[in-house]
């Protein structure tokens, strides 16, 4: 569930870096969308662009991309977009469709925002909190080396070299 701006505020300046403000979360919310025919589809120089589903025939699908192009490929290279209320999301475990084009497309996008991608313990089943997958069993946090933190069910990256401005003195 989104927090309010005036849940937000909190975090102060570093706030428009962590999430969506809530006109931007309505707006999207009320992008149209197709969910039948927007798709990511494989592309030979961009790994995944978007597209729009134009026509179906057997084990092939023809797609137009936004950039213009028009591509045939295999059923298999396409892929269901999210909904645009998903753009830019925080927590891409909350996402309808959880594949590579689509975790790519909304690091692309919060990258292009300067919003960095952070999600949150609320995500870990009820009383894990304390708790930590390693080597794929369940280990108490206190078995970590003090420099280690965890942020979610998975990680991303991180930039080190980067500064965003999301710790306040």
């Amino acid at each position: 569930m989104a927090s309010s701006d005036s849940e937000m505020a909190a975090f102060g300046e570093a706030a428009p870096y962590l999430r969506k403000s809530e006109k931007e979360r309505i707006e999207a919310q009320n992008k149209p969308f197709d969910a039948k025919s927007s798709v990511f589809v494989t592309h030979p120089k961009e790994s995944f662009v978007k597209g729009t589903i134009q026509s179906r025939e057997t084990g092939k699908v023809t797609v137009k991309t936004e950039g213009g192009e028009t591509l045939t490929v295999k059923d298999d290279q396409i892929f269901p977009m999210n909904p645009p209320k998903y753009d830019k999301i925080e927590d891409m475990a909350m996402m309808t469709h959880l594949h590579e084009p689509a975790v790519l497309y909304n690091l692309k996008e919060r990258y292009a925002a300067w919003m960095i991608y952070v999600s949150t313990s609320s995500s870990l089943p009820l009383g894990s909190e304390e708790q930590l997958l390693c080597q794929g069993k369940w280990k108490p946090t206190c078995c970590l080396p003090s420099s280690q933190t965890y942020s979610g069910l998975f990680c991303v990256t991180v930039n080190p070299y980067k500064w965003l401005p999301v710790y306040n003195p």
